[in-house]
């Protein structure tokens, strides 16, 4: 047979290694988009799919919506909706909704820097956006403590270096360092200078700042005001107020937002139990009137408006009314809900979540199982996908590491077993005998490179080896992966012309906030 099975492995290790390690030295999947090529798994059955859309209508009906934003509400009685002044009730008649339903686009594409990296936000496609929003920030030589915008910049800069992820969510985590009327652009002028992948705004809570988010996008990937007005790619995300209610400052920046035609996320934050009822069935009524009087709103600023159906549906934990994350509710809700999504014809955002504390047992399962809730729906946005820790109240760069695994690991079992009659073996079966075995098979050798998944942070060798390394947990092993891919980190090009003109639109806006304060 030639080489025997140890040289033969080692070969193998050291071939998969040099074509999978890249400039960072670290090993990983190219950057490529990932399809879902399998039927998505449907908890709910026609009939119920129907009883729930009924359900909601009857509530938008019979109890509405309180709108706080008074020009919101101005377009929805224009719609035709039936709306309070002195309350801000909106009631919406169910034919209404259907009408303005109907025909919606069915998503985006979402351009990046680098035409290379634009990910279609539809279909079976499904594409991962970094952790956004958290107020804390934490690593195992540091621990747990507010961010700072330099420490930002790192995260955003491990979010390029990672070939798994498509998106940049928003910067990972809020730099409490800056003043918080203006660091959204600080924010934004990381996002676009330090990756050149698509990058997810999530500074929607003002005209203004929806404004922001619509000139920066402008100015960094180089096109003029009406054709991006015309080109739905940058998608920020909106939460109700659940129960039933849209807030004055999200909905100012969401109907700002969809008037300059850009992609708009509707996502209910419900929690079974306490923000809607304690079943599912109603939590799934409640959260789908909610998107409805928001997709409706959208279509009234402008029809034709992309409109994702958002999920961040799960239950309490009804002894401390604390969110549980990751747990079997919250993957059931997320099935259903795209089911839901693909009733309506829009493209659905989901997450990955963990109420865990630390980057150990828990934070692995609650994700992994988040996350397989999120492929099996087809969610063609996970949000927060890689970074999430402690409810999302901190993000972590060993959790980003960890989850960059997981999803590497997922989209590999989204690859088809059969895609050519060569892979049924035939040739294999005729080199090597009964009895024998197939490490040195030319079919074997053949495949070194490119046969099975190489793992990023997984330690697939004997305890010996592991031994004699330091004994590292994952945690420990995710430190030293975000560490060397800081180190080998190259920005990616970009026009110095583009720079100057965000530099400058920042300088004059900070300089409009210091003298208006808006």
């Amino acid at each position: 047979m030639g080489a025997s099975a140890g040289s033969v492995r080692q070969r193998g290790r050291e071939r998969r290694n040099k074509r999978r390690q890249g400039q960072h030295g670290v090993t990983q999947v190219p950057f490529k988009p990932v399809r879902n090529p399998y039927p998505p798994v449907a908890i709910l059955s026609d009939d119920q799919i129907e009883d729930i859309h009924r359900a909601s209508l009857a509530l938008l009906r019979d109890n509405g919506m309180v709108v706080l934003d008074p020009p919101s509400r101005d377009h929805l009685r224009e719609l035709g909706a039936d709306v309070c002044a002195d309350s801000g009730r909106v009631r919406l008649d169910p034919a209404l909704v259907e009408e303005t339903m109907a025909g919606l686009p069915g998503g985006y594409t979402a351009i990046a820097r680098d035409p290379a990296k634009s990910v279609e936000v539809r279909g079976d496609a499904i594409t991962f956006a970094s952790v956004c929003g958290p107020s804390f920030v934490s690593d195992l030589d540091n621990g747990r403590r507010a961010g700072t915008y330099a420490e930002m910049c790192d995260f955003v800069r491990l979010v390029q270096s990672l070939n798994v992820l498509h998106f940049d969510g928003g910067a990972g985590f809020e730099p409490l360092d800056l003043p918080p009327e203006s660091r959204h652009m600080d924010m934004m002028y990381a996002q676009i200078t330090l990756t050149d992948k698509s990058w997810h705004p999530c500074w929607l809570n003002s005209g203004q700042r929806a404004r922001d988010v619509f000139e920066m996008t402008r100015i960094g990937l180089g096109l003029d005001h009406d054709t991006l007005t015309s080109t739905p790619t940058i998608m920020s995300g909106v939460n109700t107020n659940s129960p039933l209610v849209l807030d004055g400052p999200m909905a100012e920046g969401m109907i700002e937002l969809a008037r300059l035609g850009q992609p708009i996320c509707l996502t209910p934050f419900t929690l079974a139990g306490a923000m809607s009822p304690a079943t599912l069935a109603a939590t799934l009524v409640q959260q789908n009137a909610e998107f409805l009087l928001g997709a409706v709103l959208v279509q009234a600023v402008r029809r034709g408006v992309p409109v994702i159906y958002g999920h961040f549906a799960t239950n309490v934990d009804m002894k401390t009314g604390a969110p549980a994350f990751g747990t079997p509710e919250y993957v059931k809700l997320t099935l259903a809900t795209a089911q839901m999504a693909r009733r309506y014809g829009c493209a659905f955002r989901s997450s990955n979540t963990t109420a865990s504390k630390a980057v150990d047992g828990q934070a692995a399962y609650e994700s992994g199982m988040s996350l397989w809730g999120c492929i099996l729906a087809h969610t063609n946005l996970v949000l927060h996908a890689a970074g999430w820790l402690e409810g999302g109240l901190v993000c972590s760069f060993e959790k980003l590491i960890l989850d960059a695994e997981m999803l590497q690991m997922m989209a590999e079992t989204l690859v088809p077993i059969v895609t050519s009659p060569d892979e049924l073996g035939a040739e294999a079966f005729a080199e090597v005998d009964p009895g024998g075995h197939f490490l040195g098979a030319a079919h074997t050798l053949a495949r070194y490179e490119t046969a099975f998944y190489a793992p990023l942070l997984s330690d697939w060798d004997n305890f010996e080896s592991w031994k004699e390394r330091g004994s590292e947990d994952a945690a420990r092993r995710a430190n030293g992966i975000w560490k060397s891919l800081l180190a080998e980190y190259e920005p990616p090009p970009l026009d110095p012309a583009i720079d100057e003109e965000l530099r400058d639109y920042m300088a004059r806006r900070k300089e409009e906030i210091a003298r208006t304060g808006a």
